[in-house]
């Protein structure tokens, strides 16, 4: 972590347990943003960024297996899944899907947060980079995502500052197309981050046919070229 507050994503169909744990992992210094099924979650997934998922598994609609099991195919965002379910088998099968860890209902909210710290213990950390990356009449202020064009800012949407983000990070290293959809936290496939290149060079390259800064590497991904 680099110091901010994890962000943590609760979804759970119960008002009442979604509630108590918003206000308990508040208090234990976590930001906390709730849905109440996996199409809430999705739709917060696909606007936000989070560092780790505590999710139901009994849950009307889509289920938090599935739900799991779906989102593995995009990213590798932390998941705890929680249920009632607490044998050996419903615990593999969970596991199976992706999970990170797995925790039985009823449970000690204590044991909750310990497990949510052990698993943010081991999500790798991002390589550190400089304060800013110049490239061409270009600065990107890593720390607010913010990018100027001299001393103006310019306008980019969430995606595309996650995906500027994703190259700075390796700047001057060629990036898998996976691994950008992965650091990004796009939900969709890793087609989008095709779309979102294209968006990008349309406002940092003098010619987005012929790019200077923002290549593409073939049979591997996207690379940053700074100054």
């Amino acid at each position: 972590m680099d110091g901010a507050e994890p962000h943590l994503l609760v979804v759970d169909d119960d008002a009442r347990l979604r509630e108590l744990l918003r206000r308990y992992l508040t208090d234990q210094g976590f930001r906390i943003t709730t849905a109440g099924d996996a199409a809430e979650a999705r739709s917060k997934i696909a606007s936000l960024a989070f560092d780790l998922l505590v999710l139901d598994v009994m849950m009307p609609g889509e289920n938090g297996l599935d739900l799991t099991r779906s989102l593995r195919t995009q990213s590798r965002i932390p998941i705890l899944l929680l249920t009632a379910m607490a044998d050996a088998g419903d615990r593999i099968n969970g596991l199976e899907r992706g999970a990170d860890d797995y925790l039985a209902k009823p449970f000690e909210p204590r044991e909750l947060v310990l497990r949510i710290r052990n698993i943010l213990q081991r999500v790798p950390q991002p390589p550190l980079i400089a304060a800013d990356v110049r490239f061409g009449a270009y600065r990107l202020e890593v720390a607010r995502g913010t990018l100027y064009r001299g001393g103006d800012p310019v306008h980019l949407t969430q995606a595309e500052a996650a995906l500027l983000l994703a190259l700075a990070r390796r700047a001057g290293e060629p990036v898998s197309r996976e691994a950008l959809s992965q650091e990004a936290q796009f939900s969709g496939n890793v087609r989008t981050v095709d779309v979102q290149v294209t968006r990008l060079r349309r406002k940092i390259e003098h010619d987005p046919k012929f790019p200077r800064y923002l290549q593409t590497v073939r049979g591997t991904g996207y690379v940053l070229k700074p100054d």
